[in-house]
C-alpha cells in the first residue's frame, strides 16, 4: 500500500543516519573498551585502590549508556521495520500511526545522540553546579528567579538527571534572590553550558497593581562540578569562610541550624555557598568544591594560564548583556540572542522544553557560528 511504501522509505532514509551515528560513536571501540574495563573490575586486587576502581566504574558506566543508547535505536529501527511489513502485508491502516510514533522517536533519538558527539570539552561530561541571581527588577527579578529554578528543575527531571539543592535565598516578597543547584548525569555540564548569561523577562507584573509592563533580569551561572582528583591550589589565607544558620525554600528543604557554610576568595571577591548538607564539615567540603569549579570554569572560558589571573569581574545583570528574552507580553516568544533560535510557546519553555536551545547553541559552537553577546 502507497501509506506504507512511503514510511518505509522514510525509514531507509535513517539507515546511513544510523551508521554515521556508529561511525561518530566509534561503537567498536566503545564495546572493547567495555571489555577492558569490566575484566579490570574482575582482578580480585581491584578494590585495593578505592579512588582508582570507582573511576573505573564510572567510566564503565558511561560507556554503557553510550553503547544502550546507540542500541535502542537500532531497536527502534528494527522494530518500525517489522510494524512497516506487518501493516503493509495485512493492509491494516490502524498501524500507520504507532509507525508514526517509531519514526518521530528514531529522529529524535538520533539528533540527540549526534549532539552528544559535540559534547568533547574536557568538562562536558561532568555534572553540572547552576546558580541563580536575581538582577535588575526588584521584587519581580526575584520571582523571575524562582520561575528559572522551577524551568530548569524541570529539563533535569525530563531527562532523569538527579537534582539536588545546595543553597537558596528566599525573596523579599515573592520568589528567589539567589540558589544554587547541583545536577547530576553524564553531560550535564555540556548540556547546560549553553544557558550560562544573563535572561531577560517582558510581562504585565503580578506585583503591578497598575498593570504595567514590567523588564526583569536574571543571571545562571553554569560550572563543571570538578573532581577530587583535579589539583587546584587556592591558599587558606585567599578564603574567608563564614558560618551562619540555614534558611530557605520555605522552610522545608534545608536543616535550619548553624551549618551554612559562606566562602569568599578573597583576590577575586567570589563568593560561594552551600546549606543543604547535614553538617556544617559537609557544606564547607561542598562549598570549596563549587568555589574550585567556579574558579576552574572562569579561568578555561577566559583562556589564562594561572587561576591567580582571575579578577572576579562580573557583568551587570540588566540591559545589554542577556542572552535570552522571554516575552509574555504583548505576544509570546522566547529568542536566543546567541543563535537567533525562537519558539512561540513560552509555555511549554518554562516547564523546561529548553532542547531547541540547547541543540542550537550546540550545533552553532560546534561550527564558530555562535554570535556572542
Amino acid at each position: 500500500m502507497l501509506q506504507f511504501d512511503e514510511l518505509s522509505l522514510r525509514l531507509r532514509g535513517f539507515k546511513p543516519e544510523l551508521e554515521d551515528l556508529a561511525s561518530a560513536l566509534d561503537i567498536p571501540s566503545v564495546k572493547k573498551e567495555i571489555q577492558l574495563l569490566e575484566e579490570k573490575a574482575a582482578d580480585p586486587d581491584f578494590w585495593n585502590d578505592m579512588d582508582e576502581s570507582s573511576k573505573v566504574l564510572k567510566k564503565t558506566g558511561s560507556l554503557k549508556d553510550t553503547l544502550a543508547s546507540y542500541e535502542a535505536l537500532e531497536r527502534l529501527y528494527d522494530d518500525a521495520e517489522v510494524l512497516i511489513e506487518m501493516g503493509n502485508e495485512d493492509e491494516d491502516l490502524s498501524a500507520l500511526p504507532e509507525i508514526e510514533q517509531q519514526l518521530r522517536a528514531l529522529e529524535e533519538g538520533i539528533q540527540s545522540q549526534r549532539l552528544a558527539t559535540l559534547l568533547s570539552g574536557e568538562y562536558d561530561g561532568k555534572n553540572a553546579i547552576l546558580t541563580f541571581h536575581a538582577g535588575a527588577g526588584g521584587t519581580e527579578a526575584q520571582d523571575w528567579v524562582g520561575m528559572l529554578y522551577r524551568m530548569y528543575n524541570h529539563w533535569a527531571e525530563q531527562h532523569r538527571f538527579k537534582v539536588s539543592l545546595l543553597d537558596y535565598l528566599d525573596g523579599d516578597e515573592a520568589g528567589i534572590k539567589s540558589a544554587s543547584i547541583l545536577v547530576e548525569g553524564t553531560n550535564a555540564y555540556g548540556y547546560l553550558k549553553s544557558e550560562a548569561g544573563v535572561h531577560r523577562l517582558v510581562r504585565i507584573s503580578p506585583f503591578d497593581s497598575s498593570g504595567r509592563r514590567h523588564t526583569s533580569f536574571a543571571s545562571l551561572e553554569v560550572m563543571p562540578e570538578i573532581d577530587d582528583d583535579i589539583q587546584i591550589e587556592i591558599r587558606p589565607e585567599d578564603l574567608r569562610i563564614d558560618v551562619y544558620r540555614s534558611s530557605g525554600a520555605g522552610g522545608q528543604k534545608v536543616n535550619k541550624t548553624d551549618s551554612a557554610v559562606r566562602i569568599t576568595h578573597l583576590p577575586t571577591g567570589i563568593v560561594v555557598a552551600c546549606q543543604n548538607e547535614r553538617s556544617q564539615y559537609q557544606n564547607k567540603d561542598m562549598a570549596m568544591k563549587m568555589l574550585k569549579s567556579k574558579l576552574m570554569e572562569i579561568k578555561e572560558r577566559e583562556h589564562l594560564d594561572k587561576i591567580e589571573d582571575i579578577r572576579g569581574d562580573q557583568k551587570e545583570i540588566a540591559w545589554g548583556a542577556q542572552i535570552r528574552s522571554y516575552v509574555f507580553m504583548p505576544y509570546t516568544l522566547v529568542k536566543d540572542h546567541r543563535t537567533g533560535y525562537e519558539v512561540g510557546n513560552i509555555d511549554a519553555v518554562m516547564n523546561g522544553d529548553l532542547d531547541g536551545f540547547i541543540n542550537a547553541y550546540l550545533k552553532a559552537l560546534a561550527h564558530g557560528e555562535l554570535n556572542q553577546k
